[in-house]
């Protein structure tokens, strides 16, 4: 199915309502295909979504996507992913912090200097 530009990112914003930078970049190189555009008929081109392993055809001209039987459902599951790997990502910086933090307190720092006297 074709799917518009602006209508993708409603896709995607279903799953999780990232900002683009968040969301990481949408195509990093792309290959021509035979398929043209609906709108344009320029030549579609391929690419791995986000580097997933899901290839979609889109327009260069920024008309839209063309989506195969069931990849709507997978790019949603996959911004799920990225939804749930930034807060793993948050969690464990908090986690590092407060760890960083202990260590620079002053009463762990005597200790370690006790235990090295």
């Amino acid at each position: 199915m074709w799917v518009g530009r602006q209508e993708f990112t409603k896709l995607e914003n279903e799953a999780f309502a990232l900002d683009e930078h968040a969301k990481g970049t949408l195509v990093f190189s792309s290959t021509p295909t035979a398929a043209k555009c609906p709108e344009c008929d320029a030549l579609l081109r391929r690419f791995n979504y986000r580097l997933y392993d899901l290839e979609l055809e889109f327009c260069e001209n920024q008309h839209g996507f063309w989506l195969d039987e069931g990849e709507d459902a997978r790019v949603v599951e996959l911004i799920k992913k990225t939804e749930s790997n930034i807060d793993r990502d948050r969690r464990a910086e908090d986690k590092w912090a407060g760890a960083v933090k202990h260590l620079h307190s002053g009463s762990f720092l005597d200790k370690v200097r006790d235990l090295l006297r």
